[in-house]
C-alpha cells in the first residue's frame, strides 16, 4: 500500500510518500510545498488545492493521511490552517473518498515514537529508524509529514473501513508493538 502523509500548512506543507507491506515499511519520496510567495490568502488556496491534485496524480497513492488541526494561539492562524486543510481535502477527495484518514498530532508522535509528548528530533531519530539512516528530511514539515504516513500505516489495520465496520489487526498498535510483532513472526 502506497501512503500520501500531509503536515498541512497555509505557508508551507510538508508531504510524505511511503509504501508498506505487512508493516515493513520504505520510504519513496519527501518534501515540502511552498505557498509563500504568493500574498492574496485566497488565491494560495487554489494554489494549495493545484498542489494537491498534482501529488495524488504523480505518486498515486491507495491512502491518504493528515494531521489534525492543532491548537494555535492565533484565531487568525487557526482559521488559515483551517482552510487551508480544507483545500487540501477537497482536492484529495475528488479521487479519494473514504480514503482520506487523519490523525491528532499526540497519536502521531506516539505512534512513531512511543511517546506522545515527543520532541521533533526524536521524530526524525525514529523515522532513521524505520526507514533507514540514510534518510535525510530537510525539516520538521518533510519529517512530520513521514510520520503521519508510519502513523497511518501502523494503524490502517485497526480502522473500519466502509466495506467492513468490523475492527482488524490490532487497535492502537504503537511501533515498539509492531517491532516487537515482527521479532516474533
Amino acid at each position: 500500500m502506497i501512503i500520501l502523509g500531509i503536515d498541512p500548512g497555509s505557508r508551507k506543507a510538508g508531504y510524505g510518500v511511503i509504501k508498506t507491506e505487512r508493516r515493513k515499511f520504505e520510504y519513496i519520496d519527501s518534501g515540502v510545498m511552498s505557498y509563500s510567495n504568493v500574498d492574496c490568502f485566497m488565491d494560495r488556496l487554489g494554489i494549495i488545492y493545484e498542489s494537491c491534485l498534482k501529488l495524488v496524480e504523480k505518486f498515486e497513492p491507495d491512502q491518504i493521511a493528515i494531521e489534525s488541526l492543532i491548537y494555535v494561539k492565533s484565531v487568525t492562524s487557526l482559521a488559515k490552517l483551517a482552510q487551508a486543510r480544507g483545500a487540501m481535502i477537497a482536492a484529495f477527495m475528488a479521487t479519494h473518498q473514504k480514503k482520506v484518514f487523519e490523525y491528532a498530532p499526540n497519536l502521531i508522535k506516539s505512534s512513531v515514537t512511543g511517546h506522545g509528548h515527543a520532541k521533533k528530533e526524536e521524530v526524525e531519530k525514529s523515522l532513521m529508524m524505520i526507514l533507514g539512516r540514510g534518510l535525510e528530511v530537510k525539516g520538521h514539515d518533510e519529517s512530520d509529514a513521514l510520520a503521519i504516513a508510519i502513523c497511518h500505516g501502523l494503524l490502517a489495520g485497526s480502522i473500519p473501513t466502509s466495506t467492513s465496520t468490523k475492527k482488524r489487526g490490532r487497535s492502537g498498535s504503537s511501533l515498539k508493538q509492531a517491532f516487537k510483532h515482527l521479532e516474533n513472526s
